[in-house]
């Protein structure tokens, strides 16, 4: 398998979208702050929401999250704005915030349908582009704009744009963890769950596969289909080794070990099961497993954990420092200023959401 180096270094927000004080903000006003006071108002506004994490939190942490929580649910109704949180946002945002949940193209297709003016992205900034893709009309905020990826790092377009002069022909399929810039140069994008599908949908005996080279690889394992991948890597998912999953077999007899295809193949091959991170909750919900190690970003295990009952979580936490800059403080203050503004140029958005709906379209 031909790995060509990453040249990426950090995901930065392009240029364009650093207009904090234009566009939308000229749209929509800026709104006096709520007060954040815990009282017994907030408590008794909020007691329904704690009881979705009071198994994952303490009441005294609660009662710091209660008053942004009851102050963003009743501003993103004044800002008919809606609130995606993917699977590796903390719990106040994920159980008590969130509108949709989910992965990230889920969440962007979901937006898309919805009536609301504003998106507010809970999630790093490939995911707020791809939310914008699909729904050019709405306003998306990130309330972190420095929240990056290191697998959206790894390439750029111009690493695209040379990989197709050295490989002439080939088809190149983007992971949605990547850039608008990117997605606008390759044929079709996948997801985790769909890209051993997208693949072999081409027709090709050889394909280019970028940026994970992890999920290339295990794609590889099931396929006749040459893949040419790219050296990228999520930094979460590439610490867990095979050493450190056997010892937790061995201090947890009878665990279920459920591996994300952005882990090494190794490590997804002795697992009891491999999936995107929606598969891994289905895989929970419907097997109920007496005691299960979620190889993946560690706030996901305290997402299903709250709305699971009879399974014990093993947790080895491996956390993403980017997803981890979304905050409710951040959410509310992106609501109130509407600022952190993600936009995309129409022209890059155009090519990039024909290699998105081809993907959609495969079904």
């Amino acid at each position: 398998m031909g790995i060509p180096f990453q040249t990426g270094d950090k995901e930065r927000a392009p240029a364009h979208a650093l207009g904090a004080l234009e566009g939308a903000a000229q749209r929509f006003p800026v709104l006096p702050m709520p007060n954040l006071a815990w009282n017994r108002e907030v408590e008794a506004a909020t007691a329904h929401l704690y009881e979705r994490v009071a198994k994952v939190m303490p009441a005294i942490e609660w009662a710091y999250h209660a008053p942004y929580v009851k102050a963003i649910n009743e501003l993103k109704r004044e800002r008919n704005a809606v609130i995606l949180a993917h699977n590796y946002q903390t719990p106040e945002i994920y159980h008590c915030v969130a509108d949709f949940v989910g992965d990230s193209l889920q969440l962007a297709k979901l937006a898309a349908t919805s009536d609301a003016e504003i998106i507010v992205q809970g999630g790093v900034h490939f995911m707020a582009e791809t939310s914008k893709i699909l729904s050019p009309e709405k306003v998306v905020l990130t309330p972190d704009l420095e929240a990056g990826c290191s697998l959206a790092a790894s390439i750029t377009a111009a690493d695209v744009r040379a990989l197709r002069a050295e490989y002439p022909g080939v088809p190149i399929v983007a992971y949605v963890n990547t850039s608008a810039d990117v997605k606008a140069e390759v044929d079709i994008c996948c997801t985790s769950s769909n890209a051993l599908k997208v693949v072999e949908s081409l027709g090709s005996d050889r394909v280019i596969m970028l940026p994970d080279r992890y999920l290339a690889e295990n794609v590889a394992a099931q396929t006749k289909v040459k893949i040419i991948a790219w050296r990228g890597a999520c930094e979460v998912h590439e610490r867990f080794t095979v050493e450190e999953l056997e010892s937790y077999r061995a201090d947890h007899p009878g665990v279920k070990i459920i591996a994300h295809p952005e882990c090494p193949r190794e490590v997804v091959e002795i697992s009891d099961f491999a999936g995107s991170t929606a598969a891994m909750i289905d895989y929970v919900r419907a097997k109920k497993p007496a005691r299960v190690l979620l190889v993946t970003e560690c706030s996901m295990a305290d997402n299903v954990a709250a709305e699971t009952t009879g399974t014990e979580f093993i947790r080895p936490c491996n956390f993403c420092p980017h997803m981890k800059r979304i905050t409710l403080p951040k959410i509310l203050d992106a609501l109130v200023h509407i600022r952190e503004e993600v936009t995309v140029d129409p022209l890059i958005a155009a090519r990039a959401r024909v290699a998105v709906q081809r993907m959609i379209d495969l079904g």
